[in-house]
């Protein structure tokens, strides 16, 4: 309630419509006793071993490249909503083979719940200072879901928190969102800005985006705990073409039936193709001013140029930011 009040969700007006009910799940699905929570760790299988850190030097390093687009790693193959809902549902049903027909109901991300506190009451985890569920064999880098059931079950047990003075996660933040340990201000991260916000992004924001357009991982990539994170048997979580490596001039080019085409049963395709847009063009805006050479100013700015005129008033904001900004001095480029 005090993130609320203090505004920290921004545009989520979702976040406060239920009140109470987010933190009384008998309320939310009455009859409810008990809930089942569980983790599906999500790394792509070609994720290097994980007992190195390659995987996150790796993609430390896609933010070095500022010509390309950086997907945050979650968002990279199916829709986790489709896939951690459909093995709830599975589970329900083993339970339901044993113990006959109970009440129930599963979520992930979908409903008024407060996943990271049921995961952390009932032991997936403790919460970190970046706000997310940290486990000691896996890091943060799995999704949560919760079966709401009206069976009474036995109580698991937390886990001590491990973070300690560890500050890695919110010294990284490129738009220090987070506030304070386990304070996010949602208006300020660069997830919450390529996602959730419809309108324009706050002109003191589009630099720290750089080349990130949809979601953001820094403080998870920072996190000393995700060396420990798995890979997903999963092929859904796979990588699909066209989500890493991409130059930003390719993505900016994609009709909204190639934005369709591309992102079909994906988490991403919910931004819509004008909001991918706007993403894409603030990325642009940033490689500009970074640009190496003449060719590749010039590059960015034709395919900058070609949405110029576009129907809609937010992505002509932004591809007119993009053109507008100072370029590369040693470029010789003009304002």
């Amino acid at each position: 309630m005090a993130w609320l009040a203090d505004g920290f969700h921004g545009d989520m007006a979702y976040m406060a419509r239920h009140g109470l009910k987010r933190a009384r799940p008998a309320e939310l699905v009455p009859g409810t006793v008990s809930v089942i929570t569980a983790r599906m760790d999500y790394l792509p299988a070609d994720t290097p071993d994980n007992t190195s850190d390659d995987w996150q030097t790796i993609e430390f390093s896609r933010l070095q490249r500022p010509t390309e687009g950086t997907v945050s790693l979650y968002a990279r193959g199916r829709d986790y909503h489709k896939v951690l809902r459909a093995r709830l549902q599975q589970l329900s049903d083993r339970i339901a083979a044993h113990l006959g027909a109970f009440g129930h109901r599963v979520f992930t991300d979908s409903a008024p719940v407060l996943e990271v506190e049921l995961a952390t009451r009932s032991g997936q985890g403790w919460r970190g200072k970046h706000t997310l569920v940290l486990n000691r064999e896996a890091g943060s880098m799995f999704f949560l879901g919760e079966i709401y059931v009206d069976l009474a079950l036995a109580e698991s047990a937390p886990v001590t928190a491990h973070c300690g003075s560890c500050s890695a996660c919110i010294d990284v933040c490129p738009t220090q969102a987070i506030v304070a340990p386990y304070r996010l201000d949602a208006r300020r991260c660069i997830s919450y800005l390529t996602i959730e916000h419809a309108g324009p992004i706050p002109l003191a924001l589009r630099a720290p985006m750089g080349n990130r357009i949809y979601g953001c991982d820094d403080c998870q990539l920072a996190c000393p705990w995700n060396k420990y994170a798995q890979r997903s048997p999963l092929p859904d979580f796979d990588t699909r073409p066209g989500l890493a490596g991409t130059p930003l001039t390719e993505l900016f080019a994609w009709t909204e039936a190639e934005f369709l085409r591309h992102t079909e049963g994906s988490a991403i395709r919910r931004i819509g193709h004008e909001r991918w847009l706007r993403n894409v063009a603030v990325a642009l805006g940033n490689a500009l001013r970074v640009a190496r050479t003449p060719e590749e100013a010039q590059t960015i700015q034709a395919a900058l140029q070609k949405r110029a005129e576009n129907s809609s008033d937010l992505v002509r904001e932004h591809v007119l930011w993009a053109l507008q900004g100072q370029f590369s001095s040693q470029i010789g480029l003009g304002p």
